[in-house]
């Protein structure tokens, strides 16, 4: 009679062996699962996808970004196509030159004013107006569509409106009479980058409130009931609902908007003739578009091109420190 016990003898009398499971493989730890998925991410057919995207960056903006700092280490000017001419290194010399110049200094002053008044002021203005467009019921689809239109509308034709609107002569003088400004908007240099910071918050402000009316539809309705139950109003559901729950939107509209202003230039070359008065609305696109092409050094332009990269950095660094928080 066989016993049901490993080592057990059977009918014959022989002692059975013991029966002992394989050792199972070791689990795939998760570090060695990091490294795979590093190397293509988790989905490789996605990185096929993305790959001619990929290029298309490497080719627009990294390898220029890669030649500018070049160019910025070196003697560099135009020269004919197929000519070989000597570039030297001269290592620090532009960004002394850079450095050393008093319209430089202005042109980042100017772009900081713009920053000051047109970042806060497109925040602002863009979550109030996407909470209001979010609780319409009736022309929902007319009131957003009225928003966007500056933002698709071509540069050139909107600043002649507001040439026309803020000229000496224009309907805002004419209305505010004797208060208006003298010189008037554009040309004085106290209110020229002012005027250009209101006009471009103006004119992206519907891409903006795009984002957060986005935003505005992961915030789940719960959260307002139990702030009516508990007897708050509409601004302290603003306050406690509204703004903690865009949080990410606004990050990301911060981030934007500093990098779309710190990369002025239509508004200014347009409004003012191209950074007037005397300066006071030049930024540093204009300048570096000003050096290099309209003046012929390139390597100057290259310079101030690496510093401003490094300000819009550290700018959006702190920003992102102070908006983000711990979800930054």
């Amino acid at each position: 009679m066989t016993v049901g016990v490993a080592g057990a003898p059977d009918r014959e009398g022989a002692a059975q062996p013991s029966r002992r499971a394989a050792p199972a493989a070791p689990p795939e730890t998760e570090k060695k699962k990091r490294r795979r998925g590093s190397i293509l991410g988790s989905q490789p057919l996605g990185m096929v996808f993305i790959a001619p995207y990929l290029v298309f960056l490497g080719i627009v903006f990294a390898y220029p970004i890669v030649f500018a700092v070049w160019m910025s280490f070196h003697d560099y000017f135009f020269a004919a196509p197929g000519a070989d001419v000597d570039r030297p290194f001269i290592g620090f010399d532009n960004f002394a030159k850079v450095i050393a110049d008093p319209a430089v200094w202005r042109s980042f002053l100017n772009v900081g004013i713009f920053l000051i008044i047109n970042v806060p002021l497109t925040v602002v203005l863009s979550i109030v107006l996407a909470t209001a467009l979010n609780r319409v019921v009736h022309a929902r689809t007319f009131f957003r569509v009225s928003y966007y239109v500056p933002y698709v509308t071509a540069s050139v034709a909107v600043v002649a409106v507001w040439l026309f609107l803020f000229a000496e002569n224009g309907l805002v003088n004419n209305l505010l009479g004797p208060l208006a400004p003298v010189p008037s908007w554009v040309i004085n240099s106290a209110l020229a980058m002012p005027t250009i910071a209101f006009f471009v918050t103006w004119k992206g402000l519907g891409f903006y409130i795009l984002l957060y009316l986005a935003a505005l539809q992961n915030v789940p309705n719960e959260l307002y009931e139990s702030v009516s139950v508990d007897g708050g109003g509409r601004m302290r559901q603003f306050f406690s609902v509204v703004v903690p729950g865009v949080r990410p939107a606004t990050l990301l509209v911060v981030l934007l908007a500093t990098i779309t202003g710190a990369n002025l230039f239509t508004e200014p070359y347009l409004l003012t003739g191209g950074g007037g008065p005397n300066g006071a609305s030049t930024s540093p696109v204009l300048l570096i578009y000003q050096r290099g092409i309209e003046q012929g050094n390139p390597d100057i332009a290259a310079a101030i091109g690496v510093i401003l990269i490094i300000f819009v950095l550290g700018i959006a660094a702190i920003q992102r420190k102070l908006v983000g928080g711990e979800e930054s």
